[in-house]
């Protein structure tokens, strides 16, 4: 005969496992963070004339919990990677972003998220994600295309509020241009280690082989020199002459008997088009409207001029009176930013977190009473 005593301890032990069967039922299984891949097929660069393939590829993550069916939303970063890097996967696929975003969420670092990084390179280097008749209208592609469909296709808190830009080296120059003309579409801004902020000690056209832009037969001719290929992406970007195969640019400078010879009107054409310090005086209001914008660089970069010119960014951002952030570190560049105390872990996402808001606007606004 079971005692008095007995009975009521079998009867609380029924209890709770039927409340812990109720509780997990409702819960259903936990949905991981998921890395998915999509492919868009872009107007805005099918007419190029470098053969650029229109359709670009992305990966989308998505964090923890994410559920196509449920009506929670998510802010968006899109992130643009360093285009020297082996594709737009490397971060992921060498790096193990998604982990380190995971960990981050989970830590308390950032709130969840979804980022999106896509392909934005041309058969030849970097795109500078400027529109050009010669690469495509990348811009276009970014601000009309790809955010419209990132919005359409997954849960996202579709404002400029809840949307930020980031990005590395060349990425991180297109996170401030990208942001700076259009903070109707991105309310924060982070660029790691920016170039092509401004003007660097040397004379910029010293540095590619004139010899062999002159010269070109085709556009391999200019993967013999690293720097010389660098240097036709940013004037098939910033001077394209669609009329002019097979590089299809207007040549700001020539070699003759050794000696450098600047055309100063194409010159004075593509420091306006392509620097962004030249731009500040046009879009000065555009960065004051932001929620954020942030900008780093390493003071060990091999290269000062990389240095020289984010010193002075910050200088007449300052003269304009933009509100920002810059922060000129000890350290090396890329590879140490990722990690748990790496520069995107300690500095990017916790940016973020502060500027992004995290709710439905009116959810926002309700929380700050």
């Amino acid at each position: 005969m079971i005692s008095p005593r007995r009975c009521n301890a079998l009867v609380s032990i029924f209890a709770l496992s039927l409340a812990f069967l109720n509780v997990s039922a409702t819960a259903g299984p936990s949905i991981k963070s998921q890395v998915v891949s999509r492919e868009l097929r872009s107007e805005s660069i099918a007419h190029n004339k470098i053969g650029v393939d229109p359709l670009r590829k992305m990966l989308v993550y998505l964090p923890t919990g994410y559920d196509p069916s449920s009506s929670q939303r998510y802010p968006v970063i899109y992130f643009l990677p360093n285009p020297f890097e082996e594709s737009y996967r490397y971060d992921f696929d060498r790096r193990d972003a998604q982990d380190l975003f995971d960990r981050a969420i989970a830590n308390g670092v950032i709130e969840k998220f979804i980022l999106v990084a896509v392909d934005m390179n041309t058969p030849v280097g970097t795109s500078w994600y400027a529109n050009s008749p010669v690469t495509g209208n990348w811009e276009d592609f970014m601000i009309h295309e790809l955010v419209p469909y990132i919005d359409a296709n997954f849960k996202t808190l579709a404002n400029r509020e809840s949307r930020g830009i980031a990005g590395i080296f060349i990425g991180g120059y297109g996170a401030i241009r990208l942001g700076m003309r259009h903070p109707e579409v991105f309310g924060s801004v982070y660029a790691m280690h920016p170039v092509g902020t401004g003007t660097g000690v040397g004379v910029s056209m010293t540095i590619p082989k004139w010899e062999i832009l002159t010269n070109a037969k085709s556009m391999d001719d200019v993967n013999q020199d690293p720097p010389t290929r660098i240097f036709t992406t940013m004037f098939q970007a910033h001077l394209p002459n669609a009329a002019k195969p097979p590089l299809f640019v207007d040549l700001p400078a020539r070699q003759e008997n050794g000696r450098l010879i600047i055309d100063s009107a194409l010159m004075d054409r593509f420091r306006n088009h392509f620097y962004l310090e030249t731009m500040i005086p046009q879009y000065a209001d555009n960065l004051k409207s932001l929620r954020g914008f942030k900008f780093d660089w390493t003071r060990n970069d091999a290269n000062y001029d990389h240095v020289y010119a984010n010193q002075a960014f910050t200088r007449k951002l300052n003269e304009f009176g933009v509100t920002h952030a810059a922060e000129e570190y000890t350290g090396p560049f890329d590879a140490s930013n990722w990690g748990t105390d790496g520069r995107i872990y300690t500095e990017v996402l916790p940016f973020f977190r502060t500027h992004l808001f995290f709710a439905e606007k009116n959810e926002q606004s309700q929380g700050q009473h």
